[in-house]
C-alpha cells in the first residue's frame, strides 16, 4: 500500500495519477485551505459522509476563516490560534485527514511512501507580481521543507511554475539563469547529490536527498496543452538511486480533438461585439504603411510588440460580409482584435493584433488567450496557429479558440469550457464538476497535468 500526503492538494491531481497507475494507495493526508477546492476534492475522492461534511456550513467557516488568518501579515491573535486549532481538529473528521492550514498540519511519524508539495506559484509566476518569499505564500516552501526534514519521505515532489528559476536574480551574476530564491531550494532539498552531482559540502540545514530537477512540458506527455513547469524529484539517500526522467510521447492529441461540439451560448461572444472588431480597425489611422500587404517586407519586430500599439506590425484584414462575420479563403493571413472590459464600456483602449495561419483543409482550430480582454498579463502573443497546442491552462486567463470551417467562414470566438480545461489538464470525463465555472477554471488552472504526474510516479519506482 503506497502512502501518500500532499500540501496545496487542489483538485487532486496526484489521485488521479496514482489511480492511473493502478497501484493501492492509502491519503494520509491532503491539505488545501481554498473551500472550493476542498468541495471539489471530496465530491471526486471522499465518501458520502465526508461530502455531507463538506457541504456543511461549518466547514465553509473554519476554510474562510483559516485561510483569512493564514494571509495575514502578522502572528495569529489567541484568539485566531484557537480557531485554527478547533479547524485542525474538525479536518480530522473525514473519512482522511483533511487539514486546511499547512502551518496547523500534524506531521506523521510514520515515513510516506510520497510527499507532494505544490505551494502556490503566485509568488513567482511572470504573470504576477513575483512577491517571491516576501509574499506570504511564497515561504511556504520552507514549511515544506520541515515536513521532509521530520517526516523522512521516501520520495518528494514539488511542482512551481518556470518563473522559479530565474526568481531575485543576483545583480552581481547577471548571466546566471538561476535566481536566489532557486538556489536556496536545491541547496536544502539536495544534501546528496544534485542531478547526479554529488554535494561535497551540503548546507547545515539540507536534507539528505539525492533531487532531480526538470522543466516538462505538458506537449512532450501527449496533452495539447503549452505548459511548461519545473519539477524537483527527491530521492531518500537509504533508497536505490535509480530515478530517469521519463522519455517524451509523441503529440498525437490536437486541441481541437477536447472540445466539445455543442457549447452552451454563455460562452461564446456576442455578435456586436464581432462587429465591433470589425469596425474598429477603420478608426484606426498610422503614420506607417498600414496595412501591410501580403508582398511587403515586414518592419521590425520590437520588444514592446507585445502591447500591440497603433504603430506596429499588422496585416491586410478581409472585408466582411453582410451577415457581420468575417469570411477568409484558405491558405489567408487574418487579423483579429479584440477589445477590453474597458472599451466595452464605451472607451477605446490601445489596438492588438495577430497573424493568423489559415493553411488546413479541414477547417481551422486556433487557441486564443484571453478572448475578451485587449490585453494579457505577460509576454508573448495571444493567438497561436491552426494546429498547434492550447496555452497554458492559469487560474487568471479566460482561453477560447477561434473556428474556421473548411469553407473559410470565421465563426464566433469563444470561451473554452470547463470541462475542456480539465481536458487539458487530462483530468477523465468522469471528474465532477461541482462548482461555479469561474471556480472550475480557477481550479483547472492551478492544478498539475495528470499525465505529467503519473509519469513521474512511474519512473520514480513505486
Amino acid at each position: 500500500m503506497i502512502r501518500v500526503g500532499s500540501d496545496c492538494s487542489g483538485i487532486g491531481a496526484l489521485d488521479q495519477a496514482l489511480m492511473r497507475m493502478g497501484k493501492p494507495y492509502k491519503k494520509v493526508f491532503a491539505c488545501d485551505f481554498d473551500y472550493y477546492a476542498r468541495l471539489s476534492y471530496i465530491a471526486n475522492y471522499g465518501t458520502e459522509k465526508d461530502l455531507k461534511l463538506a457541504k456543511s456550513k461549518l466547514h465553509k467557516k473554519y476554510a474562510d476563516g483559516v485561510k483569512k488568518i493564514a494571509l495575514l501579515d502578522k502572528k495569529p491573535s489567541i484568539k485566531e490560534t484557537q480557531f485554527l486549532e478547533e479547524a485542525n481538529e474538525f479536518a480530522k473528521r473525514f473519512s482522511f485527514y483533511f487539514p486546511f492550514n499547512m502551518y496547523q498540519r500534524e506531521i506523521p511519524k510514520k515515513p510516506l511512501d510520497v510527499y507532494v508539495s505544490t505551494v502556490p506559484c503566485q509568488s513567482f509566476s511572470i504573470a504576477g507580481k513575483r512577491g517571491g518569499e516576501l509574499d506570504k505564500r511564497g515561504i511556504l516552501f520552507y514549511n515544506s521543507l520541515e515536513f521532509i526534514r521530520d517526516n523522512n519521505p521516501r520520495f518528494f515532489i514539488f511542482e512551481n511554475v518556470k518563473g522559479l528559476l530565474s526568481h531575485d536574480k543576483d545583480p552581481k551574476a547577471p548571466k546566471n539563469p538561476i535566481g536566489r530564491t532557486f538556489q536556496k531550494w536545491i541547496q536544502y532539498l539536495g544534501g546528496k547529490s544534485i542531478d547526479g552531482n554529488v554535494v561535497i559540502m551540503p548546507d547545515d540545514n539540507a536534507v539528505p536527498y539525492h533531487i532531480y530537477i526538470k522543466v516538462l512540458n505538458a506537449t512532450d506527455f501527449g496533452v495539447p496543452q503549452n505548459r511548461e513547469r519545473v519539477f524537483i524529484v527527491g530521492i531518500r539517500d537509504d533508497v536505490d538511486n535509480n530515478f530517469k526522467w521519463p522519455l517524451h510521447n509523441l503529440l498525437e492529441k490536437k486541441l481541437i480533438d477536447v472540445l466539445d461540439k455543442e457549447v452552451a451560448p454563455k460562452y461564446f461572444l456576442s455578435k456586436n461585439l464581432v462587429e465591433w472588431i470589425i469596425t474598429h480597425r477603420e478608426k484606426r489611422d498610422s503614420q506607417n504603411k498600414f496595412p501591410l500587404e501580403k508582398q511587403d517586407v515586414s518592419g521590425c519586430v520590437t520588444s514592446r510588440y507585445h502591447k500591440m500599439g497603433a504603430e506596429d506590425i499588422f496585416i491586410k484584414v478581409p472585408s466582411s460580409n453582410s451577415n457581420g462575420y468575417e469570411t477568409a479563403t484558405i491558405g489567408d493571413s487574418i487579423n483579429f482584435s479584440f477589445p477590453d472590459s474597458k472599451t466595452r464600456r464605451g472607451r477605446v483602449g490601445k489596438n492588438i493584433a495577430q497573424t493568423l495561419d489559415v493553411s488546413c483543409n479541414q477547417g481551422v482550430c486556433i487557441p486564443v488567450l484571453t478572448p475578451d480582454r485587449q490585453n494579457k498579463r505577460q509576454n508573448g502573443r495571444r493567438f497561436k496557429t491552426n494546429g498547434e497546442a492550447s496555452f497554458t491552462i492559469t487560474a487568471q486567463d479566460r482561453h477560447g479558440v477561434l473556428l474556421i470551417d473548411n469553407k473559410g467562414k470565421l465563426f464566433k470566438i469563444r470561451r473554452l469550457t470547463p470541462r475542456e480545461c480539465l481536458r487539458l489538464m487530462d483530468f477523465p470525463e468522469e471528474y465532477k464538476i461541482v462548482v461555479s465555472d469561474a471556480q472550475a477554471y480557477k481550479q483547472a488552472g492551478n492544478s498539475i497535468v495528470v499525465a505529467v504526474f503519473h509519469n513521474i510516479l512511474n519512473q520514480i519506482g513505486l
